[in-house]
């Protein structure tokens, strides 16, 4: 039996459902945090349970306001190095800044990488997160990292469909190999979109590369924010003939109003994604369908706790 340090789980303001989740299935109990806002507009964090040579994990996910929480998660980070915690982890289903990865512009900034160092220096030890937007970001990183996917959650979903047409379609060569991936677990074929960004955030596909014409088609993508990519998509898809479209991503960002528009697409039938990201009951239509990951977060954080592998939870995948 493995030798490891009592376990203490905390959670940020950013999404403590998937904490509580996570805390039900690891059948520990979620410890108390206190957030206090200064008359300067500082934050202060206290974490309210013993940390002391325990094995702390923090679970906080970088979604709006991603700047608040960022600070958070960093001041929640140095609270637990203070009270002496034997290890931290920290555990964030969606890392916001994986999209700034590369220097592709004169003069900018590398917003991965920075937030990266900032958490190592406030006191992680290591980061167990979910479908980076960039596979070199987990590179940025001079902590251990465990990088989780959500392809197995995803296709488990799909498996109770009709999939004797269906084709798995990736909106452009950057997701490919996870779309890939996915589609292996379906046993179907796959296509890619030709996607091409221009100024001011406009996307343009010139064609798909596959065969589409009459197919299910299930859009796979790491997340959709204002869905503007999806939303050209499906104009190339029904260029080509498909008979359905169902889409599918980790992170459903969902900003300004996407998922709306998205499920205003009549030939749309639904939209999937999971609960790294909090989605509001009252914001969800009919056709959306939000899948837990608290199970995979628990495994991988029991995992991490005993010594065991993690990658070996996708070992079939």
């Amino acid at each position: 039996m493995t030798d490891v340090r009592d376990i203490a789980v905390f959670s940020g303001s950013a999404h403590p459902e998937l904490a509580d989740e996570v805390c039900t299935q690891l059948g520990t109990p979620l410890s108390p945090v206190r957030v206090n806002r200064f008359a300067n507009d500082c934050l202060e964090v206290q974490l309210q349970a013993n940390c002391r040579e325990r094995d702390v994990y923090l679970i906080q996910p970088l979604v709006a306001p991603v700047q608040e929480h960022l600070v958070e998660l960093l001041l929640m980070c140095d609270a637990a190095r203070g009270a002496s915690a034997g290890r931290i982890t920290v555990v964030m289903p969606h890392y916001a800044y994986a999209r700034s990865d590369k220097k592709d512009m004169p003069r900018i900034s590398i917003g991965g990488r920075l937030v990266a160092d900032l958490l190592a220096t406030a006191g992680a030890g290591r980061v167990l997160t979910m479908t980076m937007h960039s596979p070199q970001v987990h590179g940025f990183f001079s902590v251990p990292v465990d990088h989780l996917h959500a392809l197995r959650e995803l296709a488990g979903h799909f498996r109770g469909l009709d999939l004797s047409r269906t084709t798995v379609v990736s909106p452009d060569l950057g997701n490919a190999k996870e779309a890939a991936a996915f589609a292996r677990l379906l046993g179907v074929p796959v296509a890619f979109g030709a996607k091409q960004r221009f100024p001011d955030d406009v996307v343009k596909i010139g064609a798909i590369v596959g065969d589409v014409a009459g197919r299910d088609i299930i859009v796979l993508d790491d997340e959709i924010a204002k869905g503007s990519t999806i939303i050209e998509l499906l104009d190339r898809l029904r260029e080509g003939g498909c008979a359905s479209v169902r889409v599918a991503c980790t992170h459903g960002l969902f900003s300004a109003g996407a998922l709306q528009r998205l499920a205003a697409e009549p030939d749309v039938l639904e939209i999937v994604c999971t609960n790294t990201v909090p989605i509001p009951h009252e914001d969800r239509p009919k056709k959306a369908t939000v899948l837990s990951i608290a199970p995979a977060l628990a495994e991988a954080i029991r995992r991490i706790h005993n010594g065991e592998s993690v990658s070996a939870l996708f070992a079939q995948a």
